[in-house]
């Protein structure tokens, strides 16, 4: 049974208030990810790890991935507010707790507590602003999320190669301050929020599906760490993990189909075949847009041998780019274009930016990889923007919680396989393709070399990524083209 209340409403300077302080929180969750991709060579090199990055990144990945629609649905039934301020809360301990890490497996636990809290920062914003604003202001109102996800994509690469450049600052390790940045905003969120959002939302009364959740971890777990440490495993524990991974995903379906309307993913949702196949498209991009974040700036850095700050500075184009696709998608939809279009379109400009990265090496001009940069970061923008837009027009009020929080779900579902799977294969690749028992954990060694002696590993790096962007490239075409098959919905233009 599903009940309604009425909604509170809000004086104009209380819904900006409400919007500053939920615009601050997702900032939190952007800026975290975004202060890592320039910041996360030097300090996988301080704690020895480098080819363990990809446990670091997707430890927060997972985590919040797999709280996102856990989020959505307990939104659905104890309202908004409380899960918001809730999720700045996990999301703060989780900071301060990396910050304090001494090793890589330290921090990939710590990332995964940050992850629990980040997981619902933005699709519970997203939700309130859904359920503050009527249907023909909210693009409006949504869009100013793009521009908190584009601040915090100008500012993080930046700050964060700054920050572990830094020796020590106040006496704390530089890289250690990426972490600490987020308490004060953290902080002014949750007292703004706390006080100002008073709007009810439309709740339903259903059982929480815990188990589902329990049973989705329990399935991902293994199988990404099977795809992480492949190259390293014993094929009996590899083939223990890859049976665990497919009985937890089975319990999970099975979880999934007995609970209903109650579970964490409702199948209902999934019978729409329009609505899951936006999901398999929004899974396909998410590999492109997030291996991005990992591979781009680490490219800049062991390829074109940049350091973390000028590696943040190369990437202020893929920022502004961002928001310039973002923006675009409101006036193209204004248009009469149609939803799956503009999709296909800025997935399309992602996966020709890959391919040509595919054929760049040490001497590539960084004009080009300027241009190709912003060609990522204008299809980035526009599949961040038109994704959701498709999923919220596809569901009933009651559902906008879950469905939100799927639009964060299945692409990041696909960003943590998509950096699981091609972190694993580009230093293995790599191993391979340099030879003579380098070790990948630290490279700080290359800046110490002589360009000629460097430049046999620093080639087999390139070539190893060419593989990996190739790969990445191929699979966001796909998804480009699977987009044109999305039948309208019943808001599209017809």
């Amino acid at each position: 049974m599903t009940t309604t209340e009425a909604a509170s409403p809000l004086s104009h300077r209380q819904l900006r208030l409400v919007v500053f302080g939920l615009l601050s929180g997702t900032f939190l969750g952007a800026l975290d990810t975004m202060i890592m991709v320039t910041a996360m060579r030097t300090i996988a090199d301080e704690l020895h790890g480098l080819t363990l990055q990809a446990s670091v990144t997707t430890a927060y990945l997972i985590a919040s991935m797999i709280a996102m629609p856990l989020y959505g649905k307990l939104s659905d039934i104890y309202g908004r507010k409380r899960l918001y301020l809730a999720a700045i809360a996990v999301f703060l301990l989780g900071s301060l707790l990396c910050a304090l890490a001494q090793s890589m497996g330290q921090l990939a636990v710590f990332r995964a507590v940050q992850g629990l809290g980040g997981g619902g920062l933005m699709a519970l914003a997203l939700a309130a602003i859904a359920d503050m604003v009527p249907p023909e202001q909210r693009t409006r109102w949504q869009a100013l999320f793009g521009f908190s996800f584009a601040g915090a994509s100008i500012s993080g690469p930046v700050l964060g190669g700054l920050l572990a450049g830094l020796d020590s600052l106040l006496g704390i390790d530089g890289w250690r301050w990426l972490f600490l940045v987020n308490l004060p905003i953290g902080l002014v969120a949750m007292v703004v929020v706390g006080k100002y959002f008073t709007v009810r939302t439309p709740r339903t009364r259903q059982p929480v599906d815990f188990r589902g959740a329990i049973a989705l971890a329990a399935g991902l777990v293994p199988l990404l760490l099977l795809a992480e440490q492949a190259r390293e495993l014993s094929s009996v524990v590899a083939l223990l993990l890859a049976t665990a991974g497919v009985l937890g995903l089975a319990v999970f379906v099975r979880v999934q189909v007995r609970r209903q309307d109650s579970a964490l993913l409702p199948p209902k949702l999934f019978r729409d075949k329009a609505f899951t196949l936006i999901n398999v498209v929004n899974f396909l991009g998410g590999v492109g847009v997030f291996t991005a974040l990992a591979f781009v700036p680490l490219y800049l850095q062991l390829v074109q041998g940049l350091s973390p700050t000028g590696a943040g500075l190369l990437m202020l184009p893929q920022s502004l780019a961002t928001i310039t696709g973002s923006r675009i998608v409101g006036p193209l939809l204004a248009k009469g274009i149609r939803y799956k279009h503009v999709l296909a379109t800025g997935l399309g400009l992602t996966g020709v930016a890959y391919l040509a990265l595919a054929f760049a090496g040490p001497t590539t001009p960084m004009t080009l990889i300027t241009v190709l940069v912003l060609a990522n970061g204008i299809g980035g923008g526009m599949f961040f923007q038109i994704v959701l837009v498709i999923l919220q027009d596809a569901v009933e009020p009651q559902d906008l919680g879950v469905a939100t929080s799927l639009s964060g779900f299945s692409r990041q579902l696909g960003g943590v396989a998509g950096t699981a799977v091609f972190l694993s294969l580009v230093f293995s690749l790599a191993g391979e393709r340099i030879g003579g028992g380098i070790d990948l954990n630290d490279t700080s060694f290359l800046a110490q070399l002589d360009p000629r002696a460097a430049a046999p590993i620093v080639e087999g790096l390139a070539r190893a990524m060419n593989t990996v962007f190739l790969s990445i490239g191929v699979v966001v075409a796909l998804a480009a083209a699977l987009a044109l098959s999305i039948k309208p919905s019943r808001k599209d233009t017809p």
